[in-house]
């Protein structure tokens, strides 16, 4: 995994759409069509900022996203498919975007998109890591052996306190118990996994990503294995992490 630790959120995410960013230009240039999987979030402001005005042919681009709630319209301030579509989708025009809905039955909105995705090979993932060390929203301990693309997961109450932190939700109680996320291993299947990391209440989350033993404990240590992941973080994030020298 290669780390790069940048003074402040906006240089980091700056630094992480170009190197998307241009990762997505190569695969247009060799292949004639992308696709990439968006993560969302507060950690993503800045990076979702810079990516959609790339100078990139969106419309040869297909979108999926990581994560939904169950039981919320997209018309919730909290919704996924909303803030994509407001930050993302509207402005770049992609080609496709396959929205997760969580307002009917998970299960088969699992089957569906899982038949989807398993028709492309996804060129960059851009993720990030929970505060209780999630990867999308497989809280620990993850499944790192199912095979299915995006299943149906439980909230532990450390993701949901993140979600109501980061004033997605006004309390404890409305945030969902239940999601629909993309799998560890979907997410392990992409060429190139771009990881932005901000923030001082991540830093415990990417020490232990990082020097600790990969677990489903830990769920983004198995980022740690990808052949290809890059971390982009602040100074504030990558605070607890033991300096050489």
């Amino acid at each position: 995994m290669e780390i790069a630790v940048f003074e402040n959120k906006s240089a980091m995410g700056k630094a992480a759409a170009r190197k998307g960013a241009g990762l997505v230009a190569a695969a247009l240039k060799e292949q004639g069509h992308a696709t990439i999987i968006l993560a969302t979030g507060a950690s993503q402001f800045e990076m979702l900022r810079e990516l959609v005005r790339a100078d990139i042919d969106w419309s040869k681009v297909t979108v999926f996203h990581l994560d939904e709630y169950i039981g919320i319209p997209e018309t919730h301030p909290a919704s996924f498919r909303k803030y994509l579509k407001e930050r993302f989708v509207d402005k770049a025009g992609p080609a496709a975007f396959h929205a997760i809905n969580g307002e009917g039955d998970p299960w088969e909105e699992c089957k569906r998109l899982g038949g989807v995705i398993r028709k492309h090979k996804v060129d960059v993932a851009f993720v990030g890591i929970g505060e209780n060390g999630h990867l999308a929203f497989n809280d620990p301990p993850a499944d790192f052996n199912t095979r299915a693309p995006y299943i149906v997961v439980d909230l532990d109450e450390v993701c949901r306190m993140q979600q109501m932190g980061e004033g997605w939700f006004p309390t404890l109680e409305e945030v969902p118990e239940r999601a629909i996320s993309m799998s560890v291993r979907q997410i392990m299947n992409s060429k190139t996994i771009i990881c932005t990391v901000p923030d001082a209440r991540k830093a415990r989350a990417v020490r232990n990503t990082l020097e600790e033993i990969v677990s489903p404990l830990i769920p983004a240590s198995i980022l740690t294995t990808h052949r290809d992941a890059w971390l982009y973080l602040d100074r504030e994030s990558s605070s607890l992490l033991k300096r050489e020298g």
